[in-house]
């Protein structure tokens, strides 16, 4: 009996408990009383009606107002995860399983995570949770059917849409140039002012063949882009034209009074803005010069320098492209700004591939072969001898050209961390701990193949 009562009067291990809520849309989510707040309410009275177990509620709010369900990046969501991972929760209650998740891939990742840092999920209205095996059963179970509604859900959607446009109805989206949107009855209607300067796009582009001209003319008049409010009246404002712009602009069949839908296209509700004529004979070029001949493209193949080139001038990103002349392949690094905006915006523009690739290696390559180079380089790193640099460096030096291509992208890579193109120059930064690490791998692999000798 005395074992019994003390038994009893042991406390409840304190079991900290995390409510997370979700809406998928943000409707009414300004109310004094709105779905997270009822969610969390029915949350705490679950929590209270556990309270002899230890269990209590976090102050902490885990809420989504307007996020999905079908993926992971959610704010209230990723502050949830990182407090799982601090060690600060010991529970998750949710109302419903697909509350945290629709995706059934998702809820399997979090439950892993969930299950490495030993915190238990449980959804208050489907009783059951993650500590028994039959509360995995049943959870799996409610996860597929969560997940068959979403997926039975988007294709409902996508069948309005494409029924809607069909009819050739407005289905919502920005208005383009051109177009004002009739938010009553929810059409489009052609903005005078606007509708006149898309006819004068396609006539000049007509005239000049050229985009690019185009948009320097354009920006160099003011003009700009489509400047629109939205429902909560906030003001878009229009921003300098660009290649892209422009080019989806001519290829944009509304203009022609109809709707596009998968490849397809249907008579619209809403008026045509350019004669079929002038699109006609826009598009008569656009075959000629920007379809019918080899146009530059972003390459899938080979690039060194990718992800890790910029143009110092623009401070963007200079992206790999290739050229087809005459069955010949060249490639280009190419700045992105210059790309959107025509060349004459960049000093820089592009540069072959290969030629600054060879430069690229042969700075390092004079890196390897300058000891005090290279020690300025490893400054501050772990101490690394000043003799073994120079021999297991100058080693790598001698068998450069060796090397498989995919090796010597290796090391460059790990060693170049940036490459700024300059017009009369190209700067390199390396990487200290990238140094390092190569010096030392260097330097196994020459002992190794001297005790092997």
């Amino acid at each position: 009996m005395r074992q019994q009562r003390d038994t009893q009067s042991t406390p409840a291990r304190r079991v900290r408990c995390a409510i997370y809520t979700r809406k998928s849309t943000d409707e009414g989510l300004d109310s004094e009383f709105n779905s997270l707040d009822a969610q969390r309410e029915a949350a705490e009275a679950y929590i209270l009606s556990q309270r002899h177990e230890g269990w209590e509620a976090l102050a902490e709010h885990y809420d989504d107002g307007g996020y999905s369900g079908g993926n992971l990046e959610r704010p209230g969501l990723q502050r949830l995860l990182a407090d799982v991972e601090a060690g600060r929760i010991d529970c998750v209650l949710v109302y419903k399983v697909d509350r945290l998740s629709r995706s059934l891939l998702d809820f399997a990742r979090l439950i892993e995570v969930f299950d490495r840092r030993n915190v238990s999920f449980v959804s208050i209205t489907q009783q059951f949770n993650t500590t028994t095996s039959m509360g995995r059963l049943v959870l799996n179970i409610l996860l597929s059917f969560a997940q068959f509604e979403r997926e039975i859900i988007g294709e409902r959607i996508r069948d309005k849409v494409a029924a809607t446009k069909r009819k050739g109805m407005y289905t919502g989206g920005p208005p383009v140039l051109g177009y004002d949107v009739d938010r009553e009855r929810k059409r489009l209607v052609a903005n005078p002012a606007e509708a006149e300067l898309v006819r004068h796009i396609f006539a000049r582009f007509v005239d000049t063949g050229c985009i690019t001209q185009l948009v320097e003319e354009l920006n160099a008049q003011g003009s700009a882009t489509k400047s629109w409010t939205t429902k909560q009246g906030v003001t878009r404002a229009g921003k300098p034209w660009n290649k892209g712009y422009i080019y989806r602009l001519l290829n944009n069949p509304l203009y022609l009074g109809e709707v596009s839908h998968k490849q397809e296209r249907y008579p619209g509700e809403h008026e045509a803005i350019v004669s079929s004529e002038l699109w006609d004979k826009a598009h008569a070029i656009l075959a000629k010069r920007y379809r019918g001949r080899g146009a530059r493209l972003r390459t899938q193949g080979p690039a060194l320098l990718r992800g890790i080139i910029r143009c110092a001038h623009c401070g963007c990103a200079m992206g790999p492209v290739f050229t087809k002349r005459r069955g010949r392949v060249y490639r280009y690094y190419l700045c992105q700004h210059a790309s959107r905006n025509g060349h004459r915006t960049c000093p820089t523009r592009s540069l072959s591939a290969g030629e600054i690739e060879g430069v690229v290696v042969e700075q390092l390559r004079s890196l390897f072969r300058s000891p005090q180079l290279l020690a300025e380089a490893c400054h501050g790193a772990a101490a690394v001898g000043k003799r073994e640099m120079v021999r297991g460096l100058a080693a790598l030096d001698e068998r450069w050209d060796q090397l498989p291509p995919g090796e010597q992208e290796r090391i460059v890579r790990s060693v170049v961390t940036r490459v700024e193109i300059h017009p009369d120059r190209a700067d390199l930064q390396f990487s200290k701990e990238g140094l390092v690490a190569l010096i030392v791998e260097v330097n196994d692999h020459r002992g190794a193949r001297e005790v092997a000798a």
